[in-house]
C-alpha cells in the first residue's frame, strides 16, 4: 500500500509540473471561461430574461464549462504519454502502472479547482451574489469535484484511444459546447421542442441546476440525485474502461 501511494504521489507531481510548463493550455483553460463569463454578463445579459440577475443565473453554467473543458485536457496529456513512448519507460520501472493514470486525474482535479476559484473571483467582481452558507458551499464543492473526476477519467479513455495528441484535443471542443445545450445560459423552456427535450435529459443540466440551487438558495429537487447518479456511474464506467484500455495498450507496446 505504501509503495502504491508513493508511486501515485510521484506521478501526481510529474503531471502537475507538466501542467505548469504548458502555460498556453493552462491560460486557455482559465482565460476562456473568464472571457465567456464577461461576454455573457456584460454583452448578452441585458437581453436575456431569466427571472433573476443574469450574472447569478449564468455563473454556475460558466463554472461547469470551465471545469469540464479543463478536465477534457487530460485526454491530451494521456495521449502525449502514449505516443511519445514514455509509457514503455515507466513499464520498465518497478512502479504501479495505474499510478500513471491516477497522476493525470489528480493533477486535473487540482488544476481545475484552481481555475474554478479564479472564475468565481471574477464572477464576484462582476456582481455575482451567492446566498449559500457553509454547508451549501461544501455540497457544491462535492458535486463539482465528482463532476471533474468523472470527466477526467472519461478524458483518459479518449486519450488512450485517440492515437494522436491532435485527435485527443478534439474531445475538449465537444465538452466546451455541450453546456450550451443545457440550462447553463438560458432556461430550457425557452428552447424548441426537440432541443428542449435533449437539454432536459442530458447529464450536464442536473449538475448545473444543483449548483445553481445550492449557491443561490433555490430548490434543488431531484437534480442533485440525478447529478450524483449520472456522474458516479460515469466515473465507475470510465475508470474501469480506462484501466482496461491502459493495460491493453501498454501491454501491446511491450
Amino acid at each position: 500500500m505504501r509503495y502504491a501511494i508513493d508511486d501515485s504521489l510521484t506521478m501526481i507531481g510529474r503531471s502537475l509540473r507538466h501542467a505548469t510548463r504548458a502555460l498556453d493550455s493552462l491560460l486557455l483553460g482559465v482565460l476562456l471561461p473568464v472571457f465567456l463569463l464577461l461576454l455573457f454578463v456584460h454583452v448578452f445579459g441585458g437581453a436575456i430574461a431569466t427571472g433573476t440577475a443574469y450574472v447569478n443565473y449564468v455563473v454556475p453554467g460558466i463554472v461547469l464549462l470551465c471545469a469540464g473543458y479543463g478536465a477534457a485536457g487530460t485526454a491530451v496529456s494521456v495521449a502525449s504519454d502514449m505516443v511519445t513512448g514514455v509509457i514503455d519507460r515507466f513499464r520498465s520501472l518497478p512502479i504501479l502502472s495505474s499510478a500513471v493514470l491516477t497522476g493525470h486525474v489528480v493533477a486535473s482535479l487540482a488544476r481545475n479547482l484552481f481555475s474554478t476559484l479564479l472564475v468565481v473571483c471574477v464572477a464576484l467582481a462582476s456582481g455575482f451574489r451567492p446566498s449559500a452558507g457553509p454547508l451549501e458551499w461544501l455540497a457544491a464543492f462535492g458535486v463539482l469535484t465528482l463532476f471533474i473526476i468523472a470527466m477526467s477519467w472519461l478524458s483518459v479513455c479518449f486519450g488512450l484511444v485517440a492515437g494522436s495528441v491532435e485527435g485527443a484535443s478534439s474531445f475538449g471542443f465537444f465538452i466546451l459546447f455541450l453546456p450550451y445545450l443545457s440550462s447553463a445560459f438560458v432556461p430550457v423552456d425557452t428552447m424548441p421542442g426537440a432541443l428542449r427535450l435533449f437539454a432536459e435529459h442530458q447529464p450536464i443540466t442536473p449538475v448545473i441546476e444543483t449548483l445553481r440551487g445550492l449557491l443561490l438558495g433555490g430548490a434543488v429537487g431531484d437534480s442533485a440525485w440525478l447529478a450524483i447518479a449520472w456522474f458516479t456511474g460515469l466515473l465507475v464506467l470510465s475508470y474501469a474502461t480506462a484501466t482496461a484500455l491502459f493495460n491493453r495498450r501498454a501491454g501491446a507496446s511491450s
